[in-house]
């Protein structure tokens, strides 16, 4: 049931917490976990015809959304890394994943989000100028936590970062080179936290709807504009076909029967 839940969130990044969570206790489950499953079988028969919608656009720029819960597994404490990555209006991916170690502070785990979504957009940068599709500015992420940006931005917090001194690096690098634009962004509007924990339902489906997850009725031709309809099947008119019972001839006109069977004794005769 879980595995079955893993590969539909391919399509619904909505699921993405929800699923990611259940799976942490794969190893070891309880009742109480398969009605965690059951529930997110429910919802997903609520909402079976929506799907993520893609829209035509000349908008050649990255964009993503960082975040982190911190310490929110009750269990180990770590912190659940959330990111999203737009190509101009579109979604191209979305994760929801625990990270490896504990974070001793908020602004760590949200660094360690912004340096995983990093090599992540940077990946998608590199496909891009592959394809060549040229991309009209550097790639940007969005972030919740002006400590995480001031980190990315000054050197002088290195001393202060030893603990995460790769993820550190990494990121700094590719700010300084003006590779990689950090921004900060409300937390009312940062789309990434649907990927770290649960929200009220209002707050979800804002959410949701920002990560073009809208009624998609599935459709094998395409859109209606690929559809022409099929030409109607010409049926013959009613009178040009006579209608013919099975206890009675075919031929409304009975003399020719007659006439017909005197010939074939006639002929018989002759021979």
């Amino acid at each position: 049931m879980v595995g079955g839940l893993q590969y539909l969130t391919l399509a619904r990044p909505d699921i993405s917490f929800a699923v990611n969570q259940v799976c942490q206790f794969m190893h070891n489950p309880r009742s109480s976990h398969l009605q965690v499953v059951k529930r997110i079988f429910r919802y997903i028969k609520g909402t079976v015809a929506q799907g993520l919608v893609f829209h035509e656009s000349t908008d050649f720029t990255l964009r993503s959304f960082s975040d982190a819960d911190w310490a929110g597994s009750v269990d180990d404490q770590r912190s659940t890394t959330g990111a999203c990555i737009f190509f101009g209006p579109n979604l191209l991916t979305w994760t929801a994943k625990k990270q490896s170690t504990v974070s001793r502070s908020s602004t760590e785990a949200k660094y360690r989000a912004i340096a995983h979504t990093a090599a992540e957009i940077r990946w998608f940068g590199f496909l891009f100028r592959e394809l060549g599709i040229p991309l009209r500015s550097a790639p940007c992420i969005y972030v919740d936590n002006l400590s995480a940006i001031y980190m990315a931005a000054n050197p002088i917090f290195h001393a202060r970062t030893q603990h995460i001194e790769i993820d550190y690096h990494f990121v700094r690098e590719l700010v300084a080179r003006k590779a990689l634009h950090t921004f900060y962004v409300p937390s009312s509007h940062q789309i990434a936290d649907i990927f770290t924990k649960g929200l009220s339902r209002d707050r979800f489906s804002v959410l949701k709807s920002k990560l073009n997850l809208h009624l998609a009725p599935l459709r094998l031709r395409g859109g209606k504009e690929n559809i022409t309809p099929a030409d109607p099947v010409q049926s013959a008119p009613t009178d040009s076909i006579p209608s013919i019972s099975p206890m009675k001839s075919a031929d409304p006109n009975p003399s020719a029967l007659e006439d017909s069977s005197s010939q074939a004794q006639r002929s018989v005769s002759q021979i």
